[in-house]
């Protein structure tokens, strides 16, 4: 991870704490980084080179909307079932079931 940002670095740090099965939004992984920047935190994710080390397909919407994801939203969509979030119409079912609070 080479010339990566201090906001960045905080951002994939909180990442790695999201538990296989479990989803945040931007604006959750904000509020743990005591700010309301939530954009900056999925520029954060946009930028992230090691998708398997650092988990950003579990950073969802705050309407449970799964967004984009640097591999195409249904590998996205794919990866989050395979883990066990349930998934319809591209957004995350029940979202209070599967959401990971860091606060």
């Amino acid at each position: 991870m080479s010339r990566i940002t201090g906001f960045n670095k905080k951002c994939y740090e909180l990442l790695k704490l999201i538990p296989e099965g479990k989803v945040t939004t931007y604006s959750e992984m904000a509020k743990a980084l005591n700010t309301r920047a939530w954009r900056a935190v999925g520029n954060a994710m946009a930028k992230n080179k090691e998708l398997v080390v650092i988990p950003c397909h579990r950073v969802v919407r705050s309407d449970g909307a799964i967004g984009h994801y640097a591999l195409g939203s249904e590998k996205k969509a794919q990866l989050l079932l395979k883990e066990g979030v349930e998934i319809s119409n591209g957004k995350v079912r029940n979202l209070d079931k599967f959401i990971h609070r860091f606060i």
